[in-house]
């Protein structure tokens, strides 16, 4: 595989992650470079020096990469593998964030992009130390729960008087951006809900994209057309984050598939090059049967699809 190939990105292994929604930004404090964060009444909080969390927050980062590493080697794997890791995007960390006066660090265009540029320089360290430890390829999924909101001037500030401005398309580009091109140009951007902001995924430099089809709206579905039509890739969440009632079999998961391409009204053949597979939302939450299940059971979606997207 190669790194352009970023339709197969769902289906291979990625760091452990210790928890999720709160905890995507807390980790992400481990990752900042020349910022530190501290905990606050209502999350994560901007501040002057590094405290106790900040410290432990780069600890666990590192037994993770360490466990992950022994794994690694244990498991023997050979041949051009590729890993993925994930990190909070520029727009959602600014999102999360409190300034030291408990303003969210989106209210200060300044502090947002001091924070890309922490993020984008503290990814590309991450990135390139895990290669080296596993001499492989590793790319970037950058999370981006708040990236509507944001731009829409959706979120709500401290109070009625102090709102939170929508953050200019160019501006939100030009983040993602800088963050895309520390992650080696090609990454992966995820966005959980539907109404996208069209306009930043079209215009930015992304490679690939990962949405959940079920919240999908009509708007949502032209969007992922023309987003295909770019020449770039799609990945469709269509298995559950936890464990499910029951096993959704394989003949289920391609027709969803196939169905996304049907309604946008694209060839087959499509399946097979840059549509991919993946998990509704990360497997955090998941016990260790059904992360292992998941996987699987993409990989052979995905590779049923591949070999012929016709059958279906």
């Amino acid at each position: 595989m190669v790194v352009g190939e970023l339709h197969k990105l769902p289906h291979l292994p990625e760091l452990p992650a210790r928890g999720i929604g709160a905890d995507m930004i807390g980790r992400a404090g481990a990752l900042l470079v020349d910022i530190a964060i501290d905990t606050a009444p209502r999350g994560y909080r901007i501040v002057a020096r590094p405290g106790a969390v900040a410290r432990r927050a780069v600890s666990l980062l590192a037994e993770d990469m360490d466990a992950f590493e022994e794994a690694w080697e244990l498991a023997g794997v050979a041949g051009d593998r590729v890993v993925k890791v994930q990190a909070p995007g520029p727009i959602t960390l600014a999102a999360q964030l409190e300034l030291s006066n408990g303003h969210r660090a989106l209210t200060d265009l300044g502090a947002v992009r001091d924070l890309a540029a922490s993020l984008a320089e503290g990814v590309a360290v991450h990135r390139a130390e895990l290669a080296r430890r596993l001499s492989a390829t590793v790319v970037v999924q950058y999370d981006e729960p708040s990236l509507f909101s944001a731009v829409e001037g959706r979120l709500p500030g401290v109070t009625s008087l102090s709102p939170v401005n929508p953050v200019e398309e160019n501006v939100a580009i030009a983040l993602i951006d800088e963050c895309v091109a520390a992650a080696g140009g090609n990454a992966l951007l995820h966005v959980c809900g539907g109404d996208l902001p069209w306009k930043v995924l079209q215009r930015s430099t992304i490679a690939a994209l990962s949405v959940d089809p079920s919240r999908l709206t009509d708007a949502d579905f032209d969007g992922v057309g023309q987003f295909l039509d770019s020449g770039r890739a799609v990945v469709l969440g269509l298995l559950p984050s936890t464990t499910p009632g029951r096993r959704p079999s394989l003949e289920e998961i391609a027709a969803a598939a196939a169905a996304v391409t049907d309604r946008i009204g694209f060839s087959r053949a499509v399946l097979g090059d840059r549509i991919g597979i993946s998990p509704v939302c990360g497997l955090a939450g998941a016990t260790d049967k059904w992360a292992r299940g998941a996987l699987e059971l993409a990989q052979r979606a995905a590779d049923g699809l591949a070999l012929d997207p016709e059958a279906i």
